[in-house]
């Protein structure tokens, strides 16, 4: 089964999710029947830690397979779990299986009938899918990924880059953006299924009340009568955070400071504009470790007095679990990330993405469900006027935004459940 051509996609596409999973789990009735030994899969995932959406990547993709293929046992191959996040998984996910170790990982080549390879801003993990497709032979296929061009270098001239000699040799590889798409094919993706596939933090559904309630009610920020607002410098300063052990990059550095108050003037703007037009509070919060000051520092520190006083600024990191608790008790949620939108909008909440030329083409993804006036280009000096009244207009009219949210997250497991079948052809 091949997934829909961009062209296609564009209109959301209110189906029902009982509809949308009954059409997964008809691809794949048979997969455990028989009494015969279960179909397992291998996902490789988990890139780091210190992004609330890379951790989403992982949890968010099995709780689709968990619902689409009941039948499947899932392996996870992490490259980390560490800060609190392999807990958060064992939580709600008391099967799962994880290749912690190379030994777990060779029993896992030999066990699994398939590696499926989870979203990431590239095929993050080429070598282990390389060296799985070498060993094994057995199917393998790659899900919910950015494409640049540019993952490796061309082998020489005249052929195609290694990259796509591997796409090639998938099953199926689905793209979370249509220009990803468009640009494999043109770069000679020929593989059997190539489609439009949504980030797998889409179906993250993780939750931790009690910590979502405990915050707000000391922070005074009542339910539905708050914005969350994201900062991001155009490069992640990893420097700054000494887990990562990365060095510091002068260049990196340099264009963030140059464009640091140009990426966050619009969104102060737009906090200004609803605290006062609205009566709304905002919660300043972070979707990586390095945005807890940049939130202080280029957000609510240069607010007026009288705004200030209506905003709250999270002044600690946090893991999905919390950050889907608050943003669904949120009116909706605008800033510079992509992945904290991500599971707002797979969880019914209005959200709107600021992006860059340095962020990849990952932003397109919200014209593709239907969200392209809610998509901003800072590269672009209109996009930054028309913020501002973006974000007004979602918190005047939260019914309606809410409307929009769940048109789009309708058209998300649409292009999910296409893909989710495509998973099961393959195993069968």
């Amino acid at each position: 089964m091949s997934a829909p051509h961009p062209s296609r996609s564009r209109r959301p596409l209110a189906i029902g999710r009982r509809s949308l999973l009954k059409t997964a789990a008809l691809a794949v009735a048979g997969l455990g029947a028989g009494g015969g030994r279960r179909k397992r899969i291998l996902l490789r995932s988990s890139w780091q830690t210190v992004n609330i959406g890379d951790v989403a990547h992982t949890p968010g993709l099995l709780a689709i397979l968990e619902r689409c293929m009941p039948d499947v046992d899932v392996t996870l191959w992490p490259s980390h779990l560490d800060n609190g996040v392999e807990a958060l998984l064992r939580r709600r996910f008391p099967q799962l299986q994880i290749a912690a170790d190379k030994a777990a990982v060779e029993s896992a080549f030999d066990e699994c009938d398939m590696l499926l390879h989870g979203s990431g801003p590239s095929l993050v993990a080429e070598k282990d899918v390389r060296r799985w497709h070498e060993t094994t032979r057995k199917p393998f296929g790659v899900y919910g990924i950015t494409f640049s061009g540019n993952a490796s270098p061309v082998a020489a001239a005249g052929s195609i880059m290694p990259t796509i000699e591997l796409f090639n040799a998938s099953r199926f590889v689905f793209f979370r953006d249509s220009a990803s798409l468009a640009l494999a094919r043109e770069s000679g993706c020929t593989c059997p299924v190539i489609g439009l596939g949504p980030d797998g933090a889409f179906g993250t559904d993780l939750r931790d009340d009690a910590a979502a309630e405990s915050f707000l009610s000391a922070q005074g920020l009542e339910r539905g009568r708050f914005l969350c607002c994201i900062p991001r410098l155009r490069f992640t300063p990893y420097w700054s955070i000494p887990s990562k052990k990365a060095r510091f990059d002068p260049v990196k550095h340099a264009r963030n400071e140059a464009l640091k108050e140009h990426d966050h003037a619009p969104l102060r703007q737009a906090i200004t504009d609803v605290v006062r037009q609205t009566g709304l509070a905002v919660l300043v919060c972070p979707e990586d470790m390095t945005q807890v000051a940049v939130g202080r520092e280029l957000i609510v520190e240069k607010l007026p007095d009288d705004v200030r006083r209506r905003v709250v600024w999270r002044d600690r990191f946090w893991l999905p679990d919390e950050a889907i608790s608050t943003y669904v008790r949120s009116a909706g949620l605008f800033g510079n990330e992509m992945h904290s939108p991500i599971m707002c909008i797979g969880n019914g909440v209005p959200a709107i993405v600021c992006r860059w030329a340095e962020q990849t083409t990952k932003g397109l993804m919200w014209r593709d469900i239907g969200l392209g006036d809610w998509l901003f280009d800072f590269d672009q000096e209109a996009d930054l006027q028309r913020l501002p009244p973006a974000v007004l207009a979602m918190a005047r009219d939260p019914a309606g935004a809410r409307r929009r949210a769940e048109l789009a997250r309708s058209e998300v497991e649409r292009l999910t459940a296409v893909a989710m079948a495509t998973v099961a052809d393959c195993l069968k």
